[in-house]
């Protein structure tokens, strides 16, 4: 099977269900911020040492192909006319709540936060928060979606939940490669 397909040569893709959009839309915008989260996610994987971090990370990645695959079906083909879910799975509460389970765990071995953090605290940390604002636009072209289609609310509670895991995860992992932290704390002299 070849890679190519040459349908997209003018502009246009081609949604889960069939239809065909342009390639500026809503909709692949939405899935196309989510698949640059998951690059840089599996970026920020790649120099991870932490079995465990990698894990959640790895589990995550998946979660993310759930969510595009979703984000890329209009809501109108996503029941089949047998009342069955086109896709095999959704995002539901089960995996958000994992998101702040995990969140949680790696708070509380953190130093209260005090003041707003500068993006970096080492490699691995610095990837972690081009992530978190990749996610963040992910989740603004998701509300963009929702505001001339129906969306799901679970995609947004995910995504918005996913930003905030990805702040913990940059400052754990900072923490656990003995990285300082930089501190945001305006000084009214300069």
């Amino acid at each position: 099977m070849k890679i190519y397909t040459k349908t997209g040569d003018k502009g246009e893709t081609g949604l889960y269900g069939g239809t065909r959009v342009s390639k500026a839309s809503a909709r692949v915008e939405s899935y196309g911020a989510i698949d640059e989260l998951n690059a840089f996610l599996g970026m920020a994987k790649s120099r991870l040492s932490d079995e465990e971090l990698n894990r959640q990370l790895q589990k995550i990645q998946f979660d993310l192909f759930t969510l595009g695959s979703e984000s890329a079906t209009p809501l109108d083909k996503l029941v089949l006319a047998n009342g069955r879910s086109r896709l095999p799975l959704t995002i539901s509460e089960t995996e958000i709540r994992m998101l702040e389970e995990w969140m949680d765990a790696m708070d509380a071995k953190l130093p209260k936060l005090q003041y707003f953090i500068l993006p970096g605290g080492g490699e691995v940390s610095s990837v972690i928060h081009v992530a978190r604002t990749v996610c963040r636009r992910a989740e603004r072209a998701m509300v963009a979606l929702g505001e001339i289609e129906e969306v799901r609310p679970e995609l947004l509670k995910y995504l918005n939940r996913l930003s905030d895991y990805l702040f913990v995860l940059a400052r754990y992992t900072a923490h656990l490669e003995g990285e300082a932290e930089t501190y945001w704390i305006p000084n009214p002299k300069h």
